[in-house]
């Protein structure tokens, strides 16, 4: 990046979300990434992981993804050429981004985004005053998930990222790149209490 003061639209971005199986610490079951590029969203790219340990039952319950769909799902190892590439492309983003970070950067090794935009801490400083800033409480109050992909449901990858893409481009309207870089950081996976539900995963 080397002119920030450009406008956002000018960069490409790769919104993430990631599903866990609940286990501590959390392993993948399911990835997904929407990319934006000069300001259009486009399709989930969604990967199923099968994970080395079991989902458990609560998680289960919450993301609607079992055990055996994802027996004979393929590691992430077989994917993490692809995923890679597309993240050192671009600039990282997801809601609530430490949980996330914390996953991907155990899941993939060598895998440091440079900068990553954290549409929480965008929305707590653009939309000050909410009683929530919770991804499902914003997408009900901005009419983010309307009009959806047929298939997608809440609590899953592809549907989240897709949100999250569009909460982005909702905050980052006429904004230029360093705007959007104020509540930005070099990667961290540390700990935040912002969302703490997202954690189960």
């Amino acid at each position: 990046m080397t002119d920030q003061d450009a406008p956002w639209t000018e960069f490409r971005y790769a919104v993430a979300d990631v599903e866990g199986n609940g286990q501590r610490p959390a392993d993948l079951v399911e990835l997904a990434i929407v990319l934006i590029d000069h300001g259009v969203i486009g399709d989930p790219l969604t990967w199923l992981v099968k994970p080395p340990r079991p989902i458990t039952p609560l998680v289960g319950r919450i993301h609607g993804i079992s055990n055996e769909q994802v027996a004979f799902a393929p590691s992430l190892a077989d994917h993490a050429l692809d995923i890679k590439a597309i993240f050192d492309s671009t600039i990282f983003v997801a809601h609530n981004a430490h949980v996330d970070l914390s996953l991907l950067t155990r899941e993939l090794p060598g895998f440091r985004p440079a900068v990553v935009i954290d549409t929480l801490k965008l929305a707590r400083r653009l939309l000050p005053g909410r009683s929530s800033y919770k991804l499902t409480t914003l997408a009900e109050e901005l009419k983010l998930a309307t009009d959806m992909p047929a298939g997608l449901k809440p609590h899953r990858a592809a549907f989240d990222a897709l949100v999250c893409a569009r909460l982005l481009t909702h905050l980052a309207d006429g904004a230029d790149l360093a705007a959007l870089l104020i509540d930005a950081k070099t990667t961290s996976c540390e700990g935040s209490t912002d969302d703490a539900a997202q954690t189960l995963f």
